[in-house]
């Protein structure tokens, strides 16, 4: 094995030129598919990044009312639906690769019986009751004042913490630490300002986009979820934001806590009616997105895959040209004992050879290209390490089939007719 790979580099260094050549096809395929693969990849990135968010791995399960999230600020408490329990808590967090569990309620600010504003300036978006663990689990991260306490929970204290959005509205550039806004005509020091850890820009087409989209628009001014009642006078139906160990849980955590809080917080005379508790699969609303980008790319990627077939037609050539110029050295082979299986594993070493060295080339060429467009147009890219590996091994498997006629030929060859050849 060892003395066939080493015939083969001193056959390929003998021929620089004609060698070059003859990898071109196979570096240009190798090159061209890296590059979409990495592409693809890049892509399907930027999009789960852009729904789900990078790293918060964040699902919230809602109330839905036939297959749309039950507005309670304008369609008020549903009958038959309780809030979430301790209990049921606990049970979320037993869900597997379930690393917190948070609870919320939420209103639209600018409906009929919610009002929050400073002095004179109104605010719009949403208002949230949040508990302790919320901002965690939904990827806020403080960046001024403080977090709430427990303190603020178990006293009922009146604070407020502003995103961005609603912290720009209300004051501008100016720190709202300290300022006192009233929310339905109850007094509430603002505390602290959040912004979202992972925020992407989102662009709004469609009103699918929309309803994805519209509540993350808004400014939003949040409390502690034990002071809901004191703005709206009772307890209702609360929402939950379970942050998974990984990407991949989403979905299937997602999907155990519809059942539960379903199970658990819903009547049966309220299930008939419509009511259930359902997750944002942004998971699978991403896979539907990246299978329309795959669509187009797999085309690419087969246009691509006709230029390696083009480049292995020129290696059977070349090493045809190769058992010609050699033939007079397989009859002394032969003659003097070297078996076929010799001779064919020789040529075949020597085909394999030169279409890895094409595949390695081409996977530096490609991860180069890819990088390249990426920074000329802006576009994603995320070199794909899977598909370097098939991409080596793929070129050295064209060697193979395509270098097996010339070694077929070369290991049939008639000693005598061979050396007899000029």
């Amino acid at each position: 094995m060892f003395e066939n790979i080493s015939l083969a580099f001193q056959g390929i260094w003998g021929h620089k030129m004609r060698s070059f050549l003859t990898m071109l096809g196979i570096i240009i395929g190798i090159a061209s598919i890296i590059t979409i693969v990495s592409t693809i990849k890049g892509t399907n990135d930027q999009i789960k990044e852009s729904l789900i968010g990078a790293g918060t791995n964040a699902v919230t399960v809602q109330l839905n009312r036939d297959s749309s999230v039950y507005d309670i600020s304008w369609q008020g408490v549903p009958a038959g639906v309780t809030p979430i329990t301790d209990e049921t808590v606990q049970s979320l967090r037993q869900i597997d690769n379930v690393v917190s569990v948070s609870l919320f309620a939420q209103r639209d600010i600018d409906d009929y019986n919610t009002r929050v504003c400073y002095g004179n300036t109104a605010c719009s978006g949403q208002i949230y009751g949040v508990d302790a663990s919320f901002f965690s689990a939904s990827g806020y991260r403080l960046t001024r004042g403080r977090d709430f306490l427990e303190d603020d929970f178990a006293q009922f204290r009146k604070v407020a913490i502003l995103d961005e959005g609603a912290s720009s509205a209300l004051f501008g550039s100016a720190s709202p630490v300290g300022q006192v806004l009233e929310i339905n005509g109850e007094p509430f020091t603002i505390v602290g300002a959040v912004k979202r850890a992972a925020s992407s820009d989102f662009v709004i087409e469609t009103y699918q986009d929309y309803t994805m989209y519209a509540d993350r628009s808004g400014g939003r001014v949040f409390i502690p979820l034990a002071d809901w009642p004191i703005v709206y006078k009772f307890d209702e139906p609360q929402s939950a934001v379970l942050k998974a160990a990984s990407t991949d849980d989403m979905t299937r955590i997602g999907q155990k806590a519809e059942e539960l809080l379903t199970a658990s917080q819903i009547s049966a005379d309220a299930a008939q009616r419509g009511f259930a508790y359902k997750s944002d699969d942004l998971m699978t609303q991403a896979a539907k997105i990246q299978e329309l980008s795959n669509a187009t790319n797999n085309q690419l990627l087969w246009i691509a895959g006709i230029s390696l077939l083009v480049g292995g037609i020129g290696v059977m050539n070349i090493m045809l040209v190769t058992v010609t110029e050699r033939t007079r050295e397989i009859g002394l082979k032969k003659a003097i004992g070297a078996r076929k299986r010799r001779i064919l594993w020789q040529f075949l070493t020597e085909a394999a050879a030169l279409t890895s060295i094409g595949g390695m080339l081409g996977v530096a060429a490609g991860v180069g290209l890819s990088r390249f467009i990426a920074s000329a147009m802006g576009t994603p890219s995320a070199v794909s390490y899977p598909a370097i590996a098939v991409a080596v091994l793929f070129s050295m498997l064209i060697g193979v089939v395509f270098g097996m006629i010339p070694a077929i030929k070369a290991a049939n060859l008639n000693p005598i007719d061979a050396l007899r050849r000029e």
